[in-house]
């Protein structure tokens, strides 16, 4: 079975710098609770640059969240914002931060196969 959780983190941290959170400076906490076990993420963010550890530390925006329902976050099968506006996601601190870091999770699987050709979809003329 495989972590979306450390996996979405791993691909994170890799990256290095991520063009999406440009505008973005701070630590956003990431509490993942699962029965009494919260496993946590720190990820630092600089204009861009992001560093990920497993730290427990204060941060300017903290996020608890079940783990399971942040597997699903990860694995871009549930809305992070929808997931907090239905009260299964805890913000606390800057909220600014997480409205521009939520734009690096997955969005949901497309349904619709994408043109190979690189042509418009839609009506021909």
């Amino acid at each position: 079975m495989t972590d979306a959780t450390a996996e979405f983190f791993d691909a994170l941290s890799q990256s290095g710098h991520e063009p999406l959170l440009e505008k973005a400076k701070g630590t956003v906490s990431f509490e993942l609770t699962n029965g009494t076990r919260v496993e946590c993420w720190l990820v630092t963010l600089e204009n861009g640059d992001v560093n990920v550890s497993r730290k427990n530390a204060k941060a300017d925006c903290t996020v608890r969240v079940n783990k399971d329902l942040f597997e699903a976050i990860a694995a871009g099968q549930a809305n992070a914002m929808a997931a907090f506006l239905r009260g299964e996601v805890a913000i606390d601190g800057d909220m600014e931060l997480m409205a521009l870091f939520q734009r690096v999770f997955p969005g949901p699987p497309t349904k619709r196969p994408r043109r190979q050709n690189g042509g418009s979809v839609g009506r021909s003329s």
